[in-house]
């Protein structure tokens, strides 16, 4: 395998870190401030066993940080590259959804900046 190809395989297993639903929506939930796992769990939903599968393969990737404090293990973004990511795709789509559709909603919440223009945008018009 040339150095063209590793660099290749090292992109896809990058963005390969989000290409599962479950860890859009562990990105989604700590973008902005740290969370437990427990917290984690209650907002998505999600069985403790799922999400710290996710969070563990998150967590080697270099995406995530933990920290132990007592019982409590908190995780946060670790890589703003990954962030940025995010925002910008979730930024891309809402572009080409209806002002109110739920997913475009539910996307500018990756972006907290987009959510304030869109509403100075509201409010001139």
């Amino acid at each position: 395998m040339d150095e063209r190809s590793h660099a290749i395989d090292a992109v896809t297993a990058y963005f390969g870190v989000l290409s599962e639903p479950t860890r859009l929506r562990i990105m989604l939930a700590i973008c902005e401030q740290e969370k437990t796992v427990s917290q984690i769990v209650e907002e998505l939903g999600a069985s403790q066993t799922n999400v710290s599968r996710h969070l563990g393969i998150m967590h080697r990737s270099g995406v995530l940080e933990r920290r132990k404090e007592g019982n409590q293990v908190y995780y946060r973004t670790a890589d703003a590259t990954m962030v940025d990511l995010c925002r910008s795709v979730c930024k891309r789509i809402s572009e080409r959804l209806e002002e109110k559709t739920p997913l475009r909603r539910g996307l500018l919440h990756l972006m907290p900046q987009a959510k304030a223009k869109s509403k100075l945008k509201q409010r001139a018009s």
